[in-house]
Formats: structure tokens, sequence, C-alpha cells
């Protein structure tokens, strides 16, 4: 079995690409598992917040043992991880997953964050636990895979041909495309975050990725950009 944390900033495709992994023949998809650990460890202000800790495992030691590692039937187990969601609990469990980092232009990430959530700061773009983490599981001899969701959405035919190579695992062509609407994986938060992949069918630009950047957001930027020059550098180009 082949157990896949895919590490994503948030306000990026990760969504679209878990409806892509769950298109496949042999794969169950996860969606954030360790989302309800991280909003009662933060108390974060997020959509939705109680209706999530009511409806999760809060103890993400316990999600460790049961779902991140737990027994599946599937060839495949593609869980879709928000990189700052991992936060005060024992890291020793990614050298047991194949890990891979979706990264995204920070100046479009910062400006769709800034929509959604009233504090923007480091932590909530998880650009320096990406970072710091790839760098941490990385040795000579191995390095995660590194994709980035402007040269998926620039050929994804292309770059998930070369993700699925990477991973060690067959390429499908049903990853392409999708029917319209929510999936039964959907996390219960999907009605204040996955407007867009609802509406989607394939992997497709959104006309809002090209808005402003807040002025107050601009070191914010500044500081991110090298971090994720640096990942992207080690990343899948299509």
């Amino acid at each position: 079995m082949k157990r896949i944390c895919l590490w994503s900033s948030p306000r990026n495709i990760s969504t679209a690409l878990m409806y892509s992994f769950a298109q496949r023949s042999d794969t169950k998809v996860i969606d954030e598992p360790f989302y309800a650990h991280y909003l009662s460890k933060t108390n974060a202000d997020h959509p939705g917040k109680e209706e999530i800790l009511a409806d999760m495992e809060n103890d993400g030691e316990k999600v460790i043992e049961n779902v991140i590692l737990g027994d599946y039937n599937e060839d495949v187990i593609f869980m879709k991880q928000m990189t700052h969601h991992l936060i005060q609990i024992n890291e020793s469990f990614l050298d047991k997953v194949t890990n891979v980092f979706l990264i995204r232009d920070p100046k479009q990430l910062i400006s769709s964050l800034a929509q959604v959530i009233p504090v923007v700061n480091m932590h909530a773009t998880g650009i320096k636990r990406q970072h710091e983490l790839f760098h941490r599981l990385s040795d000579d001899n191995n390095r995660p895979v590194v994709i980035d969701s402007g040269e998926i959405l620039k050929n994804p035919e292309s770059a998930l041909t070369q993700l699925c190579y990477s991973l060690d695992i067959p390429f499908e062509k049903s990853m392409l495309k999708w029917e319209p609407g929510p999936i039964k994986e959907d996390g219960i938060w999907a009605k204040h975050w996955y407007e867009n992949v609802h509406r989607s069918s394939g992997f497709e630009k959104q006309h809002t990725s090209s808005r402003d950047l807040p002025e107050e957001l601009t070191e914010l930027y500044k500081e991110s950009l090298p971090l994720y020059k640096d990942l992207f550098n080690h990343s899948i180009k299509v």
C-alpha cells in the first residue's frame, strides 16, 4: 500500500488534485484529517470551526494511528493535508508515508487567502513550514516530490503523468476529469471553501488568480518568495 500525504499551502488547487486522485481505480482519498486537531490547538478563526471540531477526531495522535496509518483495502491512499495543520504532534509518521509538496506562487496564494481569513501571516500560508519539511525530509539520495499548481494548470496531463511516475504509480487518464459537484470524501467544511471546485470538471485556472496583492501583505510576500523559489527549483516542470 502506498500512503501519499500531499502537503499543500491553502488556496491552492489541492482540492482539485484530491478530486483527480479520487477518479483513480486503485485509490481512496482523505480530506484534511488533521483539520480538527489544528483548530483544537490554535482556536483559529475559521469558517465552520465548531462544526468541524464536533465532526472530526480532535486528537492528532489518534488521527495518525487510525487514519494516516490505518488499514485500508485500496492500493493507494491519498491524503490531502494543509501544511500548517502539522503542529504539536509527533512527526515520526512522515517517515512511513510518501510526502508530496504542492506549492503556489505566493502572490496568488496570499491575495486569495486574504479573502477568506482575517489574519494572514507566514504560519497561515504554510510556505515556511513546507520549506522546512522539504529540507528535513531530503537527503543526498532522495527528495520528496514537489509540484507547482501553475505547472499543473499549464498542462495537466504532462504534470500528472510525471507526478505519478515520481510516486511509482501508473498514470490513469481518468484523473483529468470529474463530474461537477461534491464528492462523498469532502470534509464538512466544503460548503465554505469548495465552491470553485464544485463548479469544475477538471483543472481550470480561476480568474481570481490575478488579483492584486494587498499592500499590507507586501512584506509577507517578500519573505515568502525566496522560500517558494527554492521549492520551485526542485519541482516537476512541464
